[in-house]
């Protein structure tokens, strides 16, 4: 048995077995499920109203929502011995008791890694620490349903790594899943697949099959194959070598469906969401029929696109997709399953910076997320933010 998936002692073992059991609720809602599809995201009020007057920590925030600071750069997260990576960058949340813990990617070269901050059942910081060291570029990534982080490597043939975001078990380099240029990953309990997306202008959209769900040790790794348009059928291919050399994967199968710069990826009730930033789009994989189709794309707004330098994803309980922006307004918008994207949050004087790792406490009432380079645009002046309110369920 693989050394991550063990079942833990007391209260870890019986989370792993819980999440298992409900995996469809622990990774998303339903409004989308049935809703009519007349084309991409369009501006709109959105659920939550206009933004008010920044606070002073520079967020701004609809009526009824309030934010905080929870770690930054080169400080000591509050109650540990821990001092906060540089680059925070992609992130999740995961269940620790009555509390939680919110994982972040180190977007370094060549440091990287990742950290967690542990929250107890009020919010408060009671601790933090290093759960990866010694990796490239931590980017984005994803969580598992058996509760590990995997953790992307966004460098030419990188990995993945599996982390254990109770600083329990150490991590392991996770091969099977190919080396590329990763980005972020979702994981899809009722297919038993991990989808992958990769940051390259020519990338492409692939899904691992573990031989044993659970287990990221073996499997096939898979390219998603399809015609040129942006909506239309798909299908899969194997990747006949996951090491990517001498051959890049994504030129093994001929086929393969090109994608402008992937990042964010997000699974939720048979569908996968994932952003590409090189031509600010959201695409859809509706996974029951093997369709894809556009769910936003700013080319199609005639001018004021709510949504640019998309990047980070994730969604709420209510089926609501949270995109965070790389530039743009320094926005979060969020994109209903009604078919309206709206701003939810802004960043005000970090324009040089961009919002990184979107992930909701497991009782959907809270939402993390980082400023990478904050106010003064380097690396080592990330900010890691809280936002606490009225989110619908």
């Amino acid at each position: 048995m693989d050394p991550l998936q063990r079942p833990g002692p007391g209260r870890r073992g019986l989370l792993r077995t819980a999440v298992i059991g409900a995996s469809a609720a622990a990774f998303g809602g339903s409004l989308w499920r049935g809703a009519a599809h007349a084309g991409p995201a369009r501006p709109g009020p959105g659920p939550y109203g206009a933004l008010g007057p920044a606070d002073a920590d520079g967020l701004s925030l609809p009526r009824g929502f309030t934010g905080r600071v929870v770690a930054r750069s080169g400080q000591r997260v509050p109650n540990s011995s821990y001092t906060w990576h540089h680059a925070p960058d992609g992130g999740a949340c995961f269940p620790d008791g009555g509390g939680w813990i919110y994982v972040s990617n180190s977007e370094i070269d060549p440091s990287g890694g990742a950290g967690a901050v542990r929250f107890d059942s009020s919010g408060t910081v009671t601790g933090a620490y290093r759960i990866l060291s010694g990796t490239r570029q931590n980017c984005a990534g994803g969580a598992t349903p058996w509760h590990t982080w995997l953790s992307c490597e966004e460098v030419g043939r990188g990995y993945v790594y599996e982390t254990d975001p109770y600083g329990i078990r150490a991590a392991v380099r996770r091969d099977a899943l190919g080396r590329f240029k990763h980005e972020a990953a979702a994981a899809d309990p009722v297919r038993q697949a991990v989808y992958l997306t990769e940051d390259e202008s020519n990338g492409c959209l692939y899904r691992f099959l573990p031989t044993t769900w659970g287990d990221l040790s073996a499997g096939r790794l898979q390219v998603l194959t399809a015609g040129s348009g942006t909506s239309g059928s798909f299908a899969w291919a194997d990747v006949p070598d996951p090491d990517g050399s001498p051959t890049a994967t994504r030129s093994q199968v001929a086929g393969a469906k090109r994608f402008s710069g992937g990042e964010g990826c997000h699974y939720a009730d048979d569908t996968v969401w994932f952003t590409t930033k090189g031509d600010n789009r959201v695409w859809r994989l509706n996974l029951g029929p093997s369709t894809y189709e556009l769910a936003y794309d700013d080319s199609l707004i005639d001018s004021g696109a709510p949504l640019t330098g998309v990047d980070n994803v994730t969604g709420s309980a209510s089926g609501d997709l949270f995109v965070a922006e790389d530039g743009g307004s320094m926005d979060i918008c969020v994109i209903t399953p009604e078919g309206e994207v709206a701003p939810f949050l802004r960043l005000q004087g970090q324009s040089s910076s961009e919002i990184t790792g979107p992930a909701f406490s497991p009782d959907g009432s809270r939402l993390y997320f980082s400023s990478q380079r904050g106010t003064s645009g380097s690396s080592s002046g990330g900010i890691t933010y809280e936002v606490t309110g009225p989110f619908r369920h």
